[in-house]
């Protein structure tokens, strides 16, 4: 019987199932959106959830408590500066979990797991990964025109001879 067994076991023992949900809580707030299956997703939610609290409180206690749970020092400072204040006046429900399909592998249900008032730095980043790949295109555009010039130019070069 699991009565009063709280949390979500993963199929992992204890350490790999707190490395897990760190990593994932890491990822959320350093990314704003990460993939993963519903059931990480559901167990990452309280985590996350209470590391925004601490970073809506903002003192040093509440730091160093959230230091010892994420892993790095840049996820830290995301949350105090950028990510506890988008919620200084909401009572809690911080993430969206949107389903989106089934793994190839296992047919594991997957889902994104983002923090709500996300979009608009979603969006700059979508728009900002865009604009690289239609440099990039460009780029490869213009070495391949190059190319083809030259393969005329030896072509030309053979028939003349």
């Amino acid at each position: 019987m699991r009565h009063r067994n709280a949390g979500f076991k993963l199929g992992r023992n204890t350490s790999h199932r707190n490395a897990l949900l760190r990593n994932l809580v890491t990822s959320v707030i350093v990314e704003d959106r990460v993939e993963t299956t519903v059931a990480k997703a559901k167990a990452v939610r309280p985590h996350v959830e209470k590391m925004i609290t601490l970073g809506k409180k903002g003192d040093v206690h509440a730091r160093r408590q959230a230091l010892s749970f994420l892993r790095t020092d840049d996820a830290v400072a995301r949350l105090f500066d950028t990510v506890a204040p988008r919620y200084g006046d909401r009572q809690g429900g911080y993430l969206r979990i949107v389903r989106t399909g089934f793994q190839k592998g296992d047919g594991a249900e997957k889902a994104f797991i983002e923090l709500l008032g996300a979009e608009q730095q979603l969006d700059e980043k979508r728009q900002k990964r865009a604009e690289v790949r239609a440099e990039k295109r460009k780029k490869l555009e213009a070495a391949l025109e190059e190319q083809n010039k030259k393969a005329e130019e030896e072509k030309g070069g053979e028939e003349a001879a």
